[in-house]
């Protein structure tokens, strides 16, 4: 049986990416991204992109680094108000933008992963989200049509995983990570901690190896996105 684990980031995606993939990057703000997975996609020069995330990070880490690299082609995402090269690329028209309701993109990414090719929500209703968009009436209420999310490849972060790929994702940074670990044609996981087969608790896995193709271990920033200091 083929190893799943990897060495670090750029063995494991060399032969997995291409120009012009959907990929889904796991994370909220900068809790639980793929840093090292991302910089790895930025040194592979890897162009076209369509990135499916609830955000861009931040101008100069995340994802914000590949927008620095002209790299991404398509964002669908749900908030984008903490990178400023981000709108700029945006107003110019150099990138093109689906912006979704935070709920709507999670349904839609969790649709993918759970094999449902559509459902109706009355998010977005009466807005310019529902523009286009199929209307059907329910009981008597009003549903617009929203289509899953799948990708080419998810990459994801977990706090804990083994050599099979079961994952434990660590309090907030489980956020988006476990739904886009279901929606990916290939799934990657970096962890911060390896561990023996076993030695999960495996009540707590939250993302099944069944999922995982490829781990590996990689460090992890600490970064802050918005500092906030109260005066004594």
């Amino acid at each position: 049986m083929t190893s799943k684990v990897y060495s670090d980031a750029h063995s494991c995606l060399r032969d997995l990416i291409k120009d012009g993939q959907t990929i889904m990057v796991g994370g909220f703000g900068l809790c639980g991204i793929p840093e090292n997975s991302i910089a790895a996609l930025r040194d592979s020069g890897v162009k076209n992109l369509t990135i499916i995330s609830n955000n861009c990070g931040v101008d100069d880490f995340g994802l914000g680094i590949l927008l620095q690299t002209r790299q991404i082609k398509k964002m669908i995402s749900s908030y984008v108000g903490e990178n400023k090269l981000f709108a700029t690329q945006f107003l110019s028209g150099e990138l093109e933008v689906d912006l979704l309701p935070q709920g709507t993109l999670a349904e839609r990414i969790r649709a993918g992963g759970a094999g449902i090719p559509a459902f109706f929500t009355k998010t977005g209703l009466g807005t310019i989200i529902a523009e286009g968009k199929e209307h059907r009436t329910f009981d008597g209420v009003e549903y617009i049509m929203e289509h899953w999310l799948k990708a080419d490849l998810a990459i994801v972060r977990a706090w804990k995983g083994d050599s099979e790929g079961n994952l434990i994702y660590r309090k907030t940074a489980r956020n988006f990570n476990p739904i886009m670990a279901t929606a990916g044609k290939v799934v990657v996981a970096e962890v911060e901690e390896m561990v023996e087969v076993g030695d999960l608790d495996k009540d707590a896995i939250h993302t099944p190896g069944i999922y995982v193709n490829r781990i590996f271990a990689g460090p992890q920033q600490k970064r802050i996105e918005k500092l906030s200091i109260t005066k004594v």
